[in-house]
């Protein structure tokens, strides 16, 4: 479900892109300009177009900020870690235990930073 309103919101973000730089430019930008002073004029139908795509783009934001939220209540980013881990101080990467979480390093009462006695 989350990938197709993705694919969705992508699509209504490439559509409001286009359709946006399709509309012509009235040349007021920041309030400058000399118009006619008569305030908005009619709607054009492309007007119409962007402010539907822009409907649509808000609202599959919002989906997918809830599907987010409901895939990720009630846990933590360390939660999700599989507990306190460790880096190694070599810079490598932990090896993986059966269930494909990472095994933590030997407990050492320095840490491992104490130098080896070659």
């Amino acid at each position: 479900m989350e990938n197709v309103v993705l694919i969705i919101h992508l699509i209504l973000a490439l559509s409001l892109i286009g359709v946006v730089l399709l509309q012509r430019s009235e040349g007021g930008g920041l309030g400058m300009g000399g118009g006619s002073g008569s305030g908005r004029g009619t709607l054009t139908a492309l007007g119409k177009v962007t402010w539907v795509i822009a409907a649509a783009f808000i609202t599959t934001s919002i989906a997918l900020t809830v599907i987010s939220a409901e895939k990720s209540a009630g846990t933590s980013v360390l939660d999700r870690l599989g507990g306190n881990v460790e880096a190694p101080v070599d810079g490598t990467t932990p090896p993986a235990d059966s269930d494909g979480g990472l095994v933590p390093p030997p407990a050492s009462g320095d840490g491992g930073l104490t130098p080896s006695a070659d």
